[in-house]
């Protein structure tokens, strides 16, 4: 990821860019299957990978790969940049280590979860259970906005092959 990402900022054209960032959603995907964290990589994987990518690619076709922009180094933006990623490294350095036992979630919520999930939602899945059932609002949502992009990358498909 760290190859991609140096990629990402030396790239020179537009095209570059939309390959470079797809890969960058791939490799996230493939993270968040190696965590177990499946929901979320079926959704990196539609939205990062497909949907983006296609809407990236029809507007590239729009407007065409302008290069004249990208010379300028902004160092503004470089300086914002910096501050944010030293901000998220000092945030996740407060974080206990991933799948340390004696955190808060591993003490009260598992074992509820675990405990009550089948009589509560009659679902044997907990992982299901929690998603369609105690999160189904958030999980609609995410649906929501799937949905919405995929509708969105319909219609500036359709407008192009209408305008031909």
């Amino acid at each position: 990821m760290a190859v991609v990402t140096v990629s990402l900022v030396r790239a020179r054209f537009l095209i570059e860019v939309i390959v470079l960032s797809s890969v960058y959603s791939a490799l996230l995907t493939a993270i968040f299957v190696s965590l177990d964290a499946l929901d979320v990589a079926m959704t990196e994987a539609a939205v990062g990978v497909g949907v983006t990518t296609t809407l990236f690619l029809a507007t590239l076709k729009l407007v065409g790969n302008n290069t004249d922009s990208f010379k300028k180094v902004s160092y503004i933006s470089l300086f914002i940049s910096l501050g944010v990623a030293f901000l998220l490294v000092i945030g996740i350095a407060g974080l206990p280590l991933f799948g340390e036992a004696e955190t808060p979630i591993h003490q009260h919520l598992s074992s509820y979860f675990l405990e009550n999930t089948l009589n509560e939602t009659g679902v044997i899945n907990t992982v299901t259970a929690i998603l369609a059932s105690y999160r189904g609002f958030d999980t609609m949502g995410e649906v929501v906005v799937i949905f919405t992009a995929g509708v969105g990358v319909l219609c500036l498909l359709k407008r192009e092959e209408d305008d031909e």
